[in-house]
């Protein structure tokens, strides 16, 4: 399941967006996963059925951009390098492209349940019914 997100209620205060930006820029660059090429989504961890299932529905594009970015990363990891700043993911580019995705996935899942789950029961007839028939 996704992660509960103080972003909404952050952003629906101007006064509270401005102060905390700063902060929030600085520790997406001390994270340093912008400096191995990665985006904040590649980092959402795919031991469940869920981040499974959407990332079967990213486009074959995105998906090969996805293992692009991962397996430039661990090599660069394991021969501890950094990209050429140039080369740094921007936070222009550092955009959402599966967390809707699996919020979406969640909902289907939580549908499904709760459907699968629905007891159905025959609805009883009473007199007036039964001397119609």
């Amino acid at each position: 399941m996704s992660a509960p997100s103080l972003g909404p209620f952050i952003i629906k205060r101007p006064w509270l967006r401005r102060w905390l930006q700063p902060l929030s820029e600085w520790y997406c660059n001390a994270a340093g996963y912008r400096q191995l090429g990665l985006r904040a989504d590649d980092l959402i961890p795919e031991e469940n059925d869920v981040i499974q299932t959407a990332l079967k529905r990213l486009s074959p594009q995105e998906a090969y951009d996805r293992v692009f970015r991962l397996r430039r990363a661990m090599q660069l990891s394991m021969s501890h390098q950094l990209l050429p700043k140039e080369e740094w993911t921007t936070p222009e580019t550092d955009t959402p492209y599966l967390s809707d995705m699996i919020k979406e996935v969640e909902a289907e899942m939580k549908e499904r349940e709760d459907l699968e789950s629905m007891i159905v029961q025959k609805r009883k007839r009473n007199a007036a019914e039964d001397s119609k028939h």
